[in-house]
Parts: structure tokens; C-alpha cells; sequence
């Protein structure tokens, strides 16, 4: 009886021993993840972290030229915001922008990185050319397309005239201003979605045609049997990258247009630049920004949840 009764009282402290050895072990390992994880966090939380809830609290105050907080208002900011013509007419323009770039950037890139991809003489030459555009910043290729749209002297008006057809104010017309940024920008986001897409395209394995080769099947049949599905982990990726870009434009409207004519180009990043640092409504400008955070945090969300159903991994 003695054995058994120190037997039953000995196995609960055993077990609490293995218990507080195994929970140590955990807070040991969570300490050395943390300490590997403290740099990023260090940098996420001074760049990111700290500005998202700097700016969600600016956004519920008026500010003052320092852009020192004054008096709490509350929900005002926001209420004025979606009751201003000149912020509805940002956000249709905003969303017009992505339409016009996000998908003919992709197809363009696709249709160039599908040529660049065949074993062709000389082909590498045309791949440097293709992705020379990824090198080029936004002011200097701002100003290029500056030259371009010039009424009088620009190039594309020059041409239009040699063939009998009248000169478009490229950049001053409410009609051709957006449809002129987006140009501008499809040019200079086809190097980059270009070379993902190459990348992705090399990547197939090769096996995959030569069983279609065998088979019989045409180079169209292997184009949407064999290629898009094989490339749609990549095309998921561009999509949403692009989608996200769209949305941050600042640069060339920046330089070309200034938000005009008529607020017709004054996309939201460019508001929220007019507003804070033009206007100095530091307060009415972060409202702008965390409704965009919220967009693209949507768009993205919906990206994630509906187009990769559509990814087919290898």
C-alpha cells in the first residue's frame, strides 16, 4: 500500500516537472524567434506601424499649419470629404486610371515577354529594349512624355498634322488629359511586369510542350492549355502589384499635370498631397489617405479571395 500511495504521488510531479521543462523550452524558443524578429519589427514599427496610427488619429482633427493637432472633430473630416464634388470627382478619375492601366499593362507585358520568350537569333536584344524602361525614373520619363504631348512641337501632334488631322491638347483637354497620364504610365510599367512575366514563362517546365508537341497540338492550343494556366501564379502576382501601383500614382501627375485640368487628373495620392501640403489640412488629407489604405487593402483582400481560385500551381 506505502509503494503504491508514493508511486501516485510521484507521477503528478513528474508530470508538472515535464510541464515547466516544456514551457520554458517554448519561451525560449519565442525568445530567440523575437530576437531574430526584433530588427523588422524595429523598422515596421517606425515606418509603417507608427505613421498608419499617426495618421488614423490626425484624421479625426483639424490641424494647424505645423500640422499640429487643434480640435477634435470626430467623424467631420470623413462626412466633408465624401460631400465634396472635387474628392468624388478624385475618386472616379482614381478608378477610371486603374481601369485604363492595370489591364493593358498586363496585356502588353504578356504579349512581349510571350515573343521575348522564343528561342529566336537576337532575341536577348530585344529583351534589353522591351525591360529598358524598368531603368528610366519617373521625372525623366515625365519629361520625355512631356516633350511628346507638347501641342506645338510634340511629336504625336506633329504626326497628326503631317496626316491631315487636327492637334489634341494632350494635356490641357478634360477629354485626353487621364487617357495621356495613363500612356505615360503604361510605358513606364511595362519593363517591370515584363520581366516577371518573362521569369514566369521560363520557368514552365519544358516537358509540359513536348508532350503537347507529340500530341499534335497547335502553338495557340499550347498557349491556353499549357501556358496561361502554368502562368497564372505569376500573373496573379503582377495583377495585384499592378493594381496596387495604380492606385499610388503621384509622380508623373505631379509633373504633367498638376491634378488638371479641371481636377480631371488629380488622382488620390496627388489629393493628398494638394491637401496636406499645398492646402496644409493635414487633417482632412490623412481622411484621404486612410480611405485609400482602405481601398487598396480591399482591392487586395478581393484579389486574394476571388483570382487565386483561378491559380494553378505546378
Amino acid at each position: 500500500m506505502s509503494m503504491n500511495s508514493t508511486a501516485i504521488q510521484q507521477t503528478p510531479k513528474s508530470q508538472i516537472n515535464f510541464e515547466q521543462v516544456k514551457k520554458k523550452q517554448r519561451m525560449k524558443n519565442f525568445s530567440k524567434g523575437m530576437l531574430f524578429l526584433l530588427p523588422s519589427i524595429i523598422l515596421f514599427s517606425v515606418f509603417l506601424f507608427y505613421p498608419l496610427a499617426r495618421t488614423i488619429y490626425l484624421s479625426f482633427f483639424l490641424t494647424d499649419a505645423a500640422g499640429a493637432t487643434t480640435v477634435f472633430v470626430g467623424w467631420e473630416n470623413y462626412v466633408t470629404m465624401f460631400t465634396s464634388p472635387i474628392f468624388l470627382q478624385s475618386m472616379k478619375s482614381t478608378f477610371l486610371f486603374v481601369l485604363y492601366t492595370v489591364p493593358i499593362t498586363i496585356i502588353i507585358s504578356l504579349f512581349l515577354a510571350v515573343i521575348a520568350n522564343e528561342k529566336l537569333k537576337g532575341i536577348g536584344f530585344f529583351r534589353t529594349i522591351y525591360s529598358s524602361t524598368m531603368g528610366i525614373s519617373v521625372a525623366a520619363a515625365s519629361v520625355f512624355w512631356l516633350y511628346l504631348f507638347h501641342p506645338s512641337m510634340g511629336p504625336l501632334n506633329l504626326l497628326l498634322n503631317a496626316i491631315g488631322a487636327e492637334g489634341i491638347g494632350w494635356l490641357t483637354d478634360t477629354s485626353w488629359a487621364l487617357f495621356a497620364i495613363a500612356i505615360t504610365t503604361i510605358w513606364m510599367n511595362i519593363g517591370f511586369t515584363f520581366l516577371i512575366l518573362l521569369g514566369g514563362l521560363q520557368s514552365i517546365d519544358s516537358s509540359l510542350y513536348e508532350s503537347a508537341d507529340i500530341d499534335g497540338a497547335g502553338y495557340f492550343y499550347k498557349l491556353r492549355r499549357i501556358t496561361i494556366p502554368m502562368l497564372s501564379p505569376t500573373l496573379f502576382f503582377v495583377v495585384t502589384v499592378t493594381i496596387i501601383n495604380a492606385f499610388q500614382t503621384f509622380g508623373q501627375i505631379d509633373i504633367l499635370t498638376q491634378g488638371g485640368p479641371v481636377n480631371s487628373t488629380n488622382l488620390v495620392v496627388y489629393s493628398i498631397y494638394r491637401e496636406a501640403f499645398v492646402n496644409y489640412k493635414f487633417g482632412s488629407a490623412s481622411a484621404q489617405a486612410v480611405l485609400l489604405f482602405i481601398i487598396i487593402l480591399l482591392m487586395t483582400f478581393l484579389q486574394f479571395k476571388f483570382g487565386e481560385r483561378k491559380v494553378h500551381y505546378q
